[in-house]
């Protein structure tokens, strides 16, 4: 049977220079892909995310992840589920106070409701990892979830006079175990529940179990899904990435954020404090928020991390594939006089670089002409980072560079974006003030404006 092209968006007779949209895709993901591979992610979700009809997309995602050669430890949470047994029982929910707000005192009768809701919610999970269905990222895969009795437990005790029963603290995580399973190719899924030495069963926050066991991992990710997510600054917008020096200054001006979020901030500065690279705080009813957030530049949530993440840093040879990515569709353009790779591997010495997460995203360049005069070129930011001051940024750089090497004045040649440099302090000059010996190869078919600035 044929098919008329016009009538699939999928199939295209034109054999021109445009190519489908996710080829572009797949090629802007492919450092990610590169770099998460053979990582320790830690992915944890709160039941709300079950209760949302969300849970097959999100194991949809994680088995993508899975496939991607990524090592996955799942951990649910389960306080709605909980909940709804404790209704269906007529047990009303306590909760304690003081330093102990928001734990659950876990009675007898509270536990067995525990045991219920955890243990059908983890069938579900396991349920939905088995199920190939097809069209979808899961068709023809067979993914193995392990459970077991991973976590060791301890009480709470006796807080402030209320004694919490049978509500507990992990007290140690069996990573080897979890090790050996993720180097078998396996899922772990870990359920908010532990056990102590003598047997007792113990209901956990899944917070906790998380990030005792991405710090005991040492994950390169901890990922919190959640109905808190994300920081704002004073203006409202969403801030992306804060390093926890900044984070504990944002707490002391902003004061205190409510229970939930600040339970969760301070589970995050622990586990980075530990020794965790990221903590990710996502929110649990947007559909494709992982994969979003570790194969886009902003994301869709908050990052923390130790320190900040994004270097400005001098290139390397390893990165002329990185540069070259980002110059060579805006030499395709016109915007950029066009370099070969020997050219970038011959200068890569003049070069600066703002990579994040290990992928190159602007670079720019200084060369040094005589009598004090300098020329700052090949300046480019990836498309889907302009407007986040990268640009401005590499231009700070490469002035300090100048004025470590003596340069007075600093030249630049651009054919389209004339005033972005007109508002950093350019000013239009002429070919004639170029240095003799860049005046020399002045390229007279580009008419490229020439740009001065006195540093």
């Amino acid at each position: 049977m044929s098919i008329n092209p016009s009538q699939n968006p999928l199939i295209s007779d034109d054999n021109s220079a445009d190519t489908f949209p996710f080829v572009s895709w797949l090629r802007t993901v492919a450092p990610y892909i590169h770099s998460f591979h053979g990582k320790t992610f830690v992915i944890a979700f709160a039941g709300e995310l079950a209760t949302d009809s969300e849970l097959e997309n999100l194991v949809e995602d994680i088995a993508m992840l899975h496939a991607m050669g990524m090592r996955i430890v799942l951990v649910h949470g389960s306080r709605p589920q909980i909940q709804e047994q404790l209704s269906l029982h007529n047990i009303e929910a306590r909760y304690g106070t003081g330093q102990m707000l928001g734990y659950r005192i876990t009675d007898p009768k509270t536990m067995e409701c525990v045991k219920e809701a955890v243990g059908e919610l983890r069938l579900d999970i396991e349920a939905c990892f088995s199920q190939g269905l097809p069209n979808t990222p899961m068709a023809g895969s067979r993914i193995s979830v392990i459970s077991g009795n991973f976590i060791t437990a301890r009480p709470v005790g006796v807080v402030e006079g209320v004694d919490f029963m049978h509500t507990g603290l992990v007290r140690k995580v069996d990573h080897e175990s979890i090790e050996m399973s993720l180097d078998h190719n396996k899922i772990v899924l870990l359920s908010p529940l532990g056990f102590s030495p003598t047997g007792q069963a113990f209901n956990l926050a899944y917070e906790d179990v998380a990030c005792s066991t991405a710090t005991a991992l040492k994950a390169d990710k901890l990922i919190f899904l959640s109905s808190v997510h994300s920081l704002h600054d004073e203006f409202g917008e969403k801030i992306v990435e804060i390093a926890l020096p900044e984070l504990a200054k944002y707490l002391g001006e902003n004061g205190l954020p409510p229970g939930d979020l600040r339970s969760l901030l301070f589970t995050a500065s622990r586990a980075i404090k530990l020794g965790v690279s990221r903590v990710h705080l996502l929110p649990h009813n947007r559909d494709g928020a992982v994969l979003e957030e570790l194969f886009t530049h902003d994301g869709v949530g908050t990052m923390i991390v130790a320190s900040d993440i994004e270097n400005l840093r001098e290139a390397t040879i390893d990165d002329v594939g990185g540069i070259l990515q980002i110059i060579s569709p805006l030499e395709e353009e016109g915007v950029l006089a066009p370099r070969g790779r020997a050219m970038i591997e011959r200068d890569i010495s003049s070069f600066s670089v703002i990579e994040h997460d290990h992928v190159i995203f602007g670079c720019a360049a200084l060369f040094p002409f005589e009598n004090g005069i300098g020329e700052l070129a090949c300046l480019a930011v990836d498309p889907d980072t302009q407007g986040s001051g990268d640009g401005e940024r590499l231009l700070k750089r490469v002035e300090a560079r100048a004025k470590e090497l003596h340069i007075k004045k600093l030249f630049v040649l651009t054919t389209r974006t004339e005033h972005w440099f007109l508002k950093r302090g350019f000013v239009k000059s002429n070919v004639e003030d170029l240095p003799k010996g860049r005046r020399s190869h002045y390229n007279w078919d580009r008419k490229s404006m020439v740009l001065m600035k006195t540093l």
